[in-house]
């Protein structure tokens, strides 16, 4: 039996995770409550629902659907699919995973039949879509971002698995594997269908059983009230923030052996931009381009672009400019100040507003800020070279 084929959701209400589409307010609630699909790009880690939500869809809204891979489909039976629909004049849901391995002309042959109704796409793929689809299908579509999915929300799930098939698993066992899962709801109910397959029904599955079974994870788990995992993330942002490579290193270490990779993940880029800022730009592109490596080559490999990561972000100079000119912007808007805009730089070019290009340097001394925050400083240069430079720059134009 495939655990996650048998209890895949058939609606909305049933897929894990995900709230912010498909809760109250989101946008594929909506869609279906008013009856008004649309051609859309799911985008997001492997195993967060992309497939499953477009299969729901497809059900709930009455659509003929259809499911192909772009990794063994071909053109040929795209237009098949198309020519259908036009002798049958009804709209077909394609399902089409791993839009990504598609060409540019590949992606074109979609495009006239979502324009004319004949084609509903629900297209999926891991990689950011910006970049692996054309500009021409990005317009036709809405794109929508899945999000790796809660520990938490994993741990439900899998206690609705276990109680179905009528199995007794000890919980700090579910959490154990909801929280080494990476957030991949189908990876948690693969080791859940292990532990099954591998322990009779009246055996009490504990904690220690799933370790057995999962030796690449068993060096570092979290306990069950999450606390550790949290300190490992804090640890290794103050390590970085402090300039301790070493330190940074090892807790980087300890979260990848216990699973997770996407925690860091997300916390590197964090860090890139709040500890490291101006002090360093270069370090947020190349920090970005870790991360997407760690996550196309997975364990073990990601700990190479990652380490690489955590190296270069601790040895670089450090600056925390954006963090407190946010803030004190932030402090601003929250006490409802600046609520009117100055006429003269109200959209278009209105009357009193000074084209900075037709001056010297590009620059002009004219009021942006609302009249009453005018005379407001938010931003406070920081003693890195990088921005002392620029400061240098800013000043030279401003008093020349």
């Amino acid at each position: 039996m495939n655990l996650a084929e048998t209890y895949r959701p058939k609606t909305l209400d049933e897929i894990t995770g995900q709230k912010h589409l498909i809760g109250p307010d989101g946008m594929l609630r909506k869609m279906l409550e008013q009856k008004e699909l649309t051609s859309c790009i799911f985008y997001g880690p492997p195993g967060t629902g992309k497939t499953t939500a477009a299969w729901v869809l497809a059900k709930q809204a009455g659509y003929t659907f259809f499911r192909y891979n772009a990794v063994t489909t071909t053109t040929k039976n795209i237009q098949s699919l198309i020519e259908k629909a036009k002798r049958e004049q009804a709209t077909v849901l394609l399902c089409l995973d791993e839009i990504q391995y598609f060409n540019k002309r590949q992606q074109q042959t979609l495009l006239s039949a979502i324009e004319t109704g004949e084609l509903l796409l629900i297209a999926t793929t891991t990689e950011n879509p910006y970049f692996s689809c054309i500009d021409a299908l990005l317009s036709r579509c809405v794109v929508m971002e899945f999000q790796p999915v809660t520990p938490q929300d994993i741990r439900r799930r899998l206690t609705v698995i276990a109680e179905k098939e009528k199995r007794n698993i000890i919980d700090t066992a579910l959490t154990y594997i909801s929280e080494n899962a990476g957030g991949d709801v189908r990876r948690a109910i693969q080791i859940l269908q292990l532990a099954f397959l591998t322990f009779p029904k009246d055996h009490a599955i504990t904690i220690t059983d799933i370790e057995h079974q999962q030796p690449s994870v068993r060096t570092s788990r979290f306990d069950s009230n999450d606390d550790i995992h949290y300190n490992l993330i804090a640890a290794l942002q103050k390590s970085i923030r402090g300039s301790d490579p070493n330190a940074a290193v090892f807790y980087l270490a300890r979260l990848l052996e216990a699973g997770d990779i996407l925690s860091p993940c997300r916390r590197l880029m964090v860090i890139a931009n709040e500890d490291i800022g101006f002090g360093n730009p270069d370090a947020i592109p190349f920090v970005y381009a870790c991360v997407e490596m760690a996550k196309q080559l997975g364990m073990p490999e990601a700990a190479k672009p990652l380490t690489n990561a955590v190296l270069y972000l601790a040895i670089s100079p450090k600056s925390s400019t954006c963090e407190s000119t946010y803030n004190a912007a932030l402090e601003d808007v929250r006490a409802g100040r600046g609520a009117v805009v100055p006429k003269h730089i109200n959209k278009g070019c209105p009357k009193g507003y000074q084209y900075p290009h037709d001056y010297p340097n590009h620059w002009v001394n004219q009021q942006y800020l609302p009249d009453d925050l005018a005379c407001r400083q938010y931003y406070t240069p920081g003693d890195n070279a990088f921005e002392q430079n620029l400061c240098a720059y800013w000043s030279h134009i401003m008093h020349r």
